[in-house]
């Protein structure tokens, strides 16, 4: 028979009540209602606060974009290829950011922060926000390994960070890219350092922004852009700063590049706005008469002085006007007495650009 001790039991309840923990976790989580296209739309994650990570339950990170009446927009940090509808999501509590210190320096790393050099992981103890209230993205990987080992002959990767998303990389990293670029900077003017970012293509992050916003449904504006696509850089390029004293005096300074892989039409265009700008470059007190501005303006605005380089176009203009004056004095004679620009002047200024051109490109040639 069995003997039941009381004392020994009751000693045991006491042990588990003292080790009884009661402390109550609360998590935000939600249900997946749909996925794909790089957005996920959640029922659920009531608190959840507007640019904040979640995870879902394979492990993808996703920021939360749209709050809406009856769900939440997130747009996935990744393919999120095994992520199942009414499967659950939950918030973390933290706002988009990343790890941030000394290690990076001389590294390749996308939006993320995680290195994509094959170098090793990249320790870091500090994190910054990626946005704070006020680098490569987009690009083929040929691209961005060329600029990385010409700073590396040029032994510049010592100081440098290379943040790059290619161009088949999803449109949320393309999007965020800037944005690690830009807190990696700042953490480094917080130590009371010069800093520069270079954008080298923020087109490549207002078309990821599109596409996002479409996804998300927002209201499209002119080429279905949304209408906050400028608020989007802006908020990059005011993060450049210099530190008062207080503060120790750092800098960051930032430098964004105009898109490199335009199309011709588009290249030619801003090459005449160029020779356009120096055309109307005019030295004090040197007026012009009416048919000597008829003449600056026609030759830019039909396109002469496309075949110079910028630095040769007031040059040309000079010896243009000499050559007018010289060689066909009808002109200036028919804009004074009739005041128009009729078809007999255009054919002699037409006749004076070609002949002086012929002439100054041998110039500059011998």
């Amino acid at each position: 028979m069995v003997t039941i001790r009381a004392d020994e039991i009751s000693n045991i309840i006491r042990e588990r009540i003292e080790q009884y923990n009661r402390e109550v976790k609360i998590v935000n989580t939600g249900t997946v209602l749909q996925v794909g296209d790089g957005i996920a739309r959640i029922h659920g994650l009531n608190e959840v606060m507007t640019g904040e990570l979640v995870e879902f339950e394979e492990g993808t990170i996703g920021i939360a974009l749209n709050l809406e009446s009856n769900n939440v927009a997130v747009v996935l940090m990744g393919d999120g290829l095994l992520i199942q509808e009414r499967s659950s999501v939950k918030a973390t509590g933290r706002i988009a950011q990343i790890p941030v210190s000394e290690a990076y320096l001389g590294r390749v790393v996308n939006a993320l922060a995680k290195p994509i050099d094959g170098r090793g992981e990249i320790s870091a103890s500090e994190f910054r926000l990626i946005e704070s209230t006020a680098p490569a993205i987009g690009q083929k990987a040929s691209s961005v390994a060329q600029v990385v080992t010409t700073l590396q002959e040029r032994g510049a990767m010592e100081y440098t960070i290379v943040v790059a998303e290619m161009a088949d990389s999803p449109a949320t990293l393309q999007y965020l890219a800037p944005y690690t670029g830009a807190a990696l900077a700042e953490y480094f003017m917080y130590r009371e350092r010069h800093t520069l970012i270079i954008y080298d293509d923020l087109s490549k992050q207002a078309q990821a922004y599109r596409q996002m916003s479409l996804l998300l449904r927002r209201p499209p504006g002119r080429e279905a852009y949304p209408g906050d696509v400028f608020y989007l850089h802006s908020r990059l390029l005011e993060r450049a700063a210099k530190l008062s004293s207080s503060l120790g005096e750092g800098k960051l300074e930032a430098f964004a590049q105009f898109a490199s892989d335009l199309d011709k039409a588009t290249q030619n265009q801003l090459a005449r706005g160029q020779r356009l700008r120096e055309l109307l470059k005019q030295s004090q007190s040197a007026p012009l008469t009416v048919a000597e501005q008829i003449m600056t303006i026609y030759t830019g605005t039909n396109g002469y002085l496309d075949s110079l380089e910028v630095g040769q176009v007031r040059k040309f203009l000079v010896e243009l006007r000499t050559y007018l004056k010289t060689n066909k004095p009808q002109f200036q004679e028919i804009i004074s007495s009739t005041k128009k620009f009729t078809e007999e002047a255009e054919a002699l200024l037409k006749e004076a650009i070609q002949e002086q051109m012929d002439r100054f490109i041998l110039q500059e040639q011998a």
